[in-house]
């Protein structure tokens, strides 16, 4: 089985996974976070900083009864609770089995607490609540109970009483049959109407032995929860918990004589450099020795690797092996173009090509060396932490020198810098963090250059048309001429480069959705001498058609014009009510546009849309609004037009928007490199 561990930040879900390798035997003294003596948290930075960073893959058997099926090995899997490194957590939700999910029986429900869930829910994970920190002053009972209930799903049922509640003596236990849950019967009747009858028409057939066994199937189908509470830090609940996970979570699924399909899910590189890739493999099984082919998560971009050696996770570590088999989660060497998102072999039926859970980042910032002389380093440094996070997306300004780093949050911007510091001994100072946004084609434009034709430098001929497309629905690229008038080469080199002209459009920022129809086509096909021999001087190639199609489909982007949107995000803020004259001023002054608000005894709900670029001084201003009482939930929901003027961003790209200093960008980067490379005439 593959699990995962998943939690808002400091509701204890590191010391859950240190009680449980304690529980399975795998280690001997329980870690602490406090101490960064835990198993999962290995880099220096975590220990220091005290927060999960990076996933972490650890292995321990649950013991379980013959008639329950036997021993049940489990690769777990930590993953940071800081909305920041949301990112981490979407590329593990893709390889699970099942999940628990933990909840503070102090704070309850939290913020991202109701993403992951919600996410988890949406993917049909199967999934088990663990309430921690029941030993905590101010821990509830019913109060969490509720709480999950009215902010998560009221598909739970709680799996025993605790004693001692909010003191260091507090003890979970278990109902036990006959004793099960109070109200069990008529939850699952509710999403079974077989069950429905019974519990009409026949109630005595419901016997406890039916209802374990039919808890145990909603479960595995994420219709219902069950509830554990307990304390990492004590051990409470623990026991029981791993007994849940064994009965209620299903173990991992693979036909192993079915050809290869996994997915890469982290990279990180060993002590020489090497590439290492955390793979799970659903189907059939990957060795030493073998020859894989890999593609990106949307099958394109194909690619292939040699396996120089592999391990698998065993009892609390990871040992060489053979093979990694179908189920199981296993490290691979040898793969020096794997990237996070991979897969391996034949795509697994069913999943989303290249599926994204959560919003892409929306911010960035400017990385600079504090030492001049440390750019190049810099530039590979971030070069390899994209490879470990793609969404830090990097993008580099040729003219500029400046390279920028896609943010979800300023803790994200910290451990950047920390990183940098610590692992490549780099000293880095950060611009303002910045919004990104997009643009949005308004109108329709035409624009084509003829081949021979002033001021067409280029043998080639192209002509495009854009429009506006509705959001979400990506660039749709048309062919308005016949495909057989130049060879597909030809227009596979203009499709591609419209798409990457697209990352940045009049304004600089990248244009996700519109319609782009080629209209004029054209080409010179070889010159043959009368000996036979060609003039590849005077022939066409796709390198023509890459370096025109920027200056054509930017002058036809001018024509059709665009308009620059920001990403909002859509929150939840839960405030005193007594405090509510005080927070909607700043709400305003934030560009904020709250609904009305919903009151409810000394407490009120404010809902509305916020722009991403103020969410974070929201964060800073609410404690002191809301004497440390207010909760705020958001996260990106759409983008709007930018009201008055328009953000630029720094192009980094040879800008087809000024011609003479794009055709002689191109010219020098291309000189000595013949024409068949270049694609440009002298």
């Amino acid at each position: 089985m593959n699990l995962g561990i998943l939690a808002h930040i400091d509701a204890g879900k590191t010391s859950l996974t240190e009680r449980l390798l304690h529980h399975a035997g795998v280690i001997d003294e329980v870690g602490r976070v406090d101490d960064g003596s835990t198993r999962t948290d290995s880099l220096a930075l975590e220990r220091q900083r005290g927060i999960t960073i990076k996933s972490a893959v650890v292995s321990f058997v649950i013991g379980a009864p013959a008639d329950a099926g036997g021993d049940v090995t489990v690769n777990l899997i930590d993953t940071p609770g800081h909305p920041d490194f949301i990112a981490e957590v979407e590329r593990v939700l893709s390889v699970l089995d099942g999940a628990v999910l933990v909840v503070s029986a102090v704070e309850g429900v939290q913020a991202q607490t109701r993403v992951l869930l919600r996410t988890l829910r949406r993917l049909g994970i199967p999934t088990l609540v663990f309430v921690n920190k029941a030993d905590r002053g101010g821990a509830r009972y019913e109060g969490v109970l509720d709480h999950i209930a009215r902010r998560l799903t009221p598909g739970i049922t709680p799996m025993g009483t605790v004693e001692g509640l909010g003191t260091r003596d507090a003890a979970f236990t278990p109902f036990t049959a006959p004793g099960l849950p109070p109200g069990l019967a008529e939850l699952l009747a509710g999403h079974d109407d077989e069950l429905l009858t019974a519990y009409v028409e026949d109630p005595a057939s419901l016997t406890p032995g039916r209802l374990r066994r039919e808890l145990a199937r909603q479960t595995r189908r994420a219709l219902v929860h069950p509830v554990y509470f307990g304390s990492a830090i004590t051990g409470v609940g623990v026991a029981d918990l791993a007994a849940g996970i064994a009965e209620f979570l299903p173990g991992a699924a693979g036909d192993p004589g079915a050809p290869l399909s996994g997915s890469v899910f982290k990279v990180e590189r060993g002590a020489a450099g090497e590439k290492i890739a955390y793979v799970r493999v659903f189907s059939g099984s990957v060795g030493t020795r073998d020859r894989l082919p890999l593609a990106a998560g949307d099958g394109t971009d194909a690619r292939e690797g040699r396996v120089t050696a592999v391990s698998v996770f065993e009892r609390g570590t990871d040992e060489r092996a053979a093979r990694v088999p179908a189920g199981r989660i296993g490290k691979l060497w040898g793969l020096g173009d794997v990237r996070i998102g991979d897969v391996l072999g034949v795509p697994r039926a069913g999943a989303g090509a290249g599926e994204r859970f959560f919003a892409p980042p929306t911010l960035e910032t400017v990385v600079a060396p504090v030492r001049s002389g440390d750019r190049g380093a810099l530039h590979v440094a971030l070069t390899q932490l994209a490879e470990q996070d793609p969404l830090i997306g990097l993008r580099q300004d040729g003219v500029r020198r400046e390279v920028s780093v896609s943010l979800y949050g300023e803790v994200q911007k910290e451990v950047i810098q920390a990183t940098l510091a610590a692992d490549f001994g780099l000293d880095v100072t950060f611009r303002s963090t910045t919004t990104i946004c997009v643009e949005r084609v308004v109108g329709t434009g035409e624009a084509f250059e003829i081949i021979d034709r002033e001021p067409n430098p280029f043998l080639a001929t192209v002509g495009l048309r854009v429009g506006p497309a509705p959001a979400g629905s990506g660039v749709d690229f048309r062919l308005g001429v016949e495909l057989g008038s130049m060879p597909y080469a030809f227009f596979r080199a203009v499709e591609e480069t419209v798409r990457e002209t697209l990352a940045q459009g009049l304004h600089g920022w990248r244009v996700p959705d519109c319609a782009v129809t080629m209209t004029h086509a054209g080409y010179w096909p070889r010159q043959s001498h009368a000996h036979g021999t060609f003039d590849k001087s005077m022939s066409s190639t796709a390198g023509d058609f890459r370096q025109l199609t920027p200056l054509v489909l930017m002058d036809a982007l001018r024509r059709a014009g665009t308009a620059v949107h920001e990403p909002m995000h859509r929150f939840t803020l839960d405030v005193p009510a007594d405090t509510l004259g005080a927070v909607l001023p700043v709400l305003s002054r934030l560009r904020a546009v709250p609904h009305t608000p919903t009151t409810g005894g000394d407490s009120c709900r404010l809902e509305g849309d916020i722009p991403a670029g103020q969410v974070h001084a929201l964060e800073q201003r609410l404690p002191g609004l809301t004497r440390g009482e207010g909760e705020l939930e958001s996260a990106f929901d759409h983008y709007e037009p930018v009201r008055g003027t328009a953000p630029a961003r720094a192009r980094t790209d040879d800008d087809p928007l000024h011609r003479k200093e794009y055709l002689l960008r191109v010219v020098r980067r291309t000189n000595g490199g013949g024409r068949e490379e270049s694609g440009g005439r002298d």
